[in-house]
């Protein structure tokens, strides 16, 4: 039995000026799901927050949630009628209020006392209970983006919003909220849409993986279909830098200074560049091949940049074995599958 929809955008549109933030965009989310919204800065995954939550007014399309039309040619529902939960990037929490009364601030149509102890039971969720009689500015950056989190979740929405909730953590913490806050949003069996700008935070966040260009879906998936399958190069390198490797075609494979590869079923069109990652390549010490010239360690992570006699630049090796430290010759080979060999007339340069 298919899943039925939490949320469905038909052909939505956003203009502010001469910018298009969101540009004829469909997307469907299905009851329970997870969906990483990911993308450059200014690519669009804010401004379509918005207009789901009902905080903007799109230029045309249509916003359905739980099957119940909020957006269309002449139907608006205003955004507290959407049952739309949304966690802002800084939380927005009200500095004057008490932590429980900052979560109990989406349910002041409940009697008094049942707010207060519905309020209660959701800062226990996320750990905060005994924090409630203080203030915001008397918590760290992660017990604020709980708070803002437990009041979201308080009304019980249909569909909650994040945008970049855990940007303004410090990087030691960040894992650990964010791996809470996912843990809570499945026991609940929310349906969420979670935006961020980091590639590998995207790719941990969700069932499903939106990533998004010039207000555009570019490509949708699991973490995997996108990290490993991109359909374009801009979708292989927003994940992971790549190496440009150029080449020309003969007789069905591609030709380069690092070796011939397959061409994929159904390329058509002039091809002149091959994507490798610099986790795709292997590096043998005292090969010939080519020349070390910077080694940067990085912890478990070393990047080895080579210069090939063919090749205009250096080409970024990264792996977790480590060379010899006098080593200033390496041989070269790819792993099989790592060249990603897109048409010309698709490259998003």
């Amino acid at each position: 039995m298919p899943v039925p929809s939490a949320l469905e955008l038909l052909s939505l549109s956003r203009r502010f000026g001469k910018t298009t933030a969101v540009r004829e965009l469909d997307l469907v989310v299905r009851e329970g799901e997870v969906v990483s919204l990911v993308g450059h800065s200014g690519c669009g995954k804010s401004s379509l927050l918005r207009l789901i939550a009902g905080v903007d007014l799109p230029d045309r399309g249509r916003i359905l949630i739980g099957g119940e039309e909020v957006v269309g040619p002449s139907r608006f529902v205003e955004p507290e009628k959407r049952q739309v939960g949304f966690v802002f990037q800084d939380y927005a929490l009200f500095p004057h209020l008490t932590v429980e009364a900052n979560v109990r601030f989406g349910l002041r149509l409940r009697p008094k006392a049942e707010a207060r102890q519905h309020a209660l039971n959701m800062l226990d969720r996320v750990d905060l209970a005994r924090h409630a009689g203080r203030y915001p500015n008397e918590l760290s950056g992660g017990e604020q983006q709980r708070v803002a989190l437990a009041r979201a979740l308080a009304p019980a929405p249909r569909l909650l919003l994040m945008d970049e909730p855990f940007s303004n953590l410090d990087r030691t913490l960040r894992e650990g909220v964010r791996r809470r806050t996912l843990s809570l949003i499945r026991r609940l069996g929310m349906t969420a849409i979670i935006v961020s700008h980091d590639p590998e935070e995207a790719l941990s966040l969700g069932d499903r993986v939106v990533l998004m260009r010039s207000g555009e879906v570019v490509q949708t998936g699991v973490g995997y279909d996108l990290y490993d399958r991109p359909n374009s190069p801009y979708a292989a390198e927003f994940f992971a830098p790549c190496n440009r490797i150029p080449g020309r075609v003969r007789f069905g494979f591609f030709e380069t200074a690092l070796g011939r590869f397959p061409l994929p079923a159904g390329i058509e069109g002039d091809v002149t560049i091959a994507f490798i990652r610099p986790t795709g390549i292997d590096l043998i010490a005292g090969g010939e091949d080519g020349e070390v010239t910077a080694r940067e360690l990085m912890g478990e992570i070393e990047t080895i940049h080579v210069r090939l006699p063919d090749l205009p630049e250096p080409i970024q090796v990264r792996s977790t074995r480590r060379l010899p430290p006098d080593t200033s010759r390496v041989g070269i080979s790819v792993i099989p599958g790592a060249a990603m060999i897109f048409p010309t007339r698709r490259s998003a340069g």
